[in-house]
């Protein structure tokens, strides 16, 4: 009898890549998210847009802004879904210090770059970021190009 092969999963839910061409990330953090049951349905569908989410700070917690989570057809007519709501994140309080201090006083900025599994809990990867200038861009644009151009030559080279 021939044995099951198990499919191995990705853990990603969702990137953001916006995020990673946009700043320089300086320091990663995980997050926990607290969330209602019709979300985590939804994330399990993978129906979530991370693009323009980025994290605030409010009375000593964070919450993450901008994360899209769309209602399944199936959810309940009970419960009113928001998909834009402000979602609160679960960090230590040395954590969420460290970062604050980065956003006020040294121009940081703090966005989620990947929702993840981790067990049955959704975890977010959450950065503390300094935005790029227009001519730091350029040169990762034309750096990919290059090497692009560069394998393709080498995989024609190797024929």
């Amino acid at each position: 009898m021939a044995k099951k092969k198990h499919k191995v999963s990705d853990n990603t839910i969702a990137q953001n890549k916006k995020a990673r061409f946009d700043y320089h990330i300086e320091e990663k953090f995980e997050a926990g998210l607290v969330l209602l049951g019709w979300e985590v349905k939804s994330l399990r569908k993978g129906m979530c847009q991370l693009t323009d989410s980025y994290v605030y700070f409010q009375n000593g917690e964070a919450f993450l802004m901008g994360l899209q989570i769309q209602p399944l057809n199936t959810a309940s007519t009970h419960f009113v879904t928001e998909p834009t709501r402000n979602r609160k994140m679960l960090l230590n309080r040395k954590e969420i210090s460290k970062m604050q201090q980065g956003t006020d006083q040294k121009g940081y900025t703090v966005v989620c770059t990947a929702l993840y599994w981790k067990g049955h809990m959704v975890k977010a990867a959450i950065g503390l970021a300094k935005g790029k200038a227009d001519h730091d861009k350029r040169n990762q644009e034309k750096e990919r190009d290059w090497n692009r151009q560069k394998s393709a030559v080498m995989k024609e080279h190797n024929r």
